[in-house]
């Protein structure tokens, strides 16, 4: 396995402090030697000034990217892809941090990077699965990746999840400018392109887990949108 110190978990953030300190203790706890850049949106609710304490603590492993405004999920991963790609990370990691994504999975998802491209975490796939959404949320949520893998061409089981890992030449390899998307579709967006380019996709199976703490950003307005969007990726 490569040098771990290659290695960045991305954390968008927009008022996630109840959050943020204990999900950057257990990314740690699981990779000890990653480095994490917590990416936030100007949280109103000081979100950003604890990660730059956390940041001070632990100076040559935690660093912080602001930015001035709320400008959606998508913007924030593209500032934080293009800052991974100045600094030579080899490995760059999507995850939540509100703990929907547990950090045990992280050193799992490295390890299936090794032999692909882009590793991703999958609700879909034997031994993978949902705790806390209520019946109608795992029903959109099914029905939207089976429609998305039809209008697609995709055998990828779960295209919009956000546990990811991509191999730095995925990323180089992608034009972010003409990527305009949020949220969902921007999940689906980046393993579309992915894809397009050849490169080698592998699911493992995770549970995801409704957030420990404050509340979700997505809701069924995002979701509608990005379904009835999923047409134009094929232009």
């Amino acid at each position: 396995m490569k040098n771990l110190s290659k290695t960045l978990v991305l954390l968008p953030t927009y008022n996630e402090i109840k959050n943020l300190e204990e999900i950057i203790s257990s990314i740690l706890h699981y990779l000890p030697s990653t480095h994490i850049l917590v990416i936030d949106d100007s949280s109103p609710d000081g979100t950003g000034l604890l990660a730059d304490r956390l940041s001070q603590e632990k100076p040559d492993q935690v660093f912080v990217l602001h930015r001035h405004s709320k400008e959606g999920l998508g913007r924030a991963y593209i500032a934080g892809f293009q800052w991974a790609l100045e600094k030579d990370y080899e490995f760059i990691f999507e995850m939540d941090a509100d703990f929907s994504h547990d950090p045990r999975y992280l050193p799992l998802l490295l390890q299936i990077a090794q032999n692909a491209d882009l590793a991703l975490g999958s609700r879909y796939i034997e031994g993978g699965g949902v705790k806390g959404w209520a019946w109608h949320r795992r029903l959109l949520s099914l029905c939207g990746n089976f429609y998305v893998r039809s209008v697609l061409g995709m055998k990828i089981r779960d295209l919009t999840g956000g546990f990811k890992c991509f191999r730095r030449k995925v990323l180089q390899s992608l034009d972010f400018k003409t990527i305009k998307s949020n949220g969902y579709l921007f999940q689906i967006e980046m393993s579309y392109f992915s894809f397009q380019k050849g490169f080698k996709i592998e699911e493992m199976p995770i549970i995801f887990e409704e957030r420990r703490a404050g509340f979700s950003k997505m809701n069924h307005k995002i979701v509608w949108e990005a379904l009835l969007n999923v047409w134009r990726l094929k232009k």
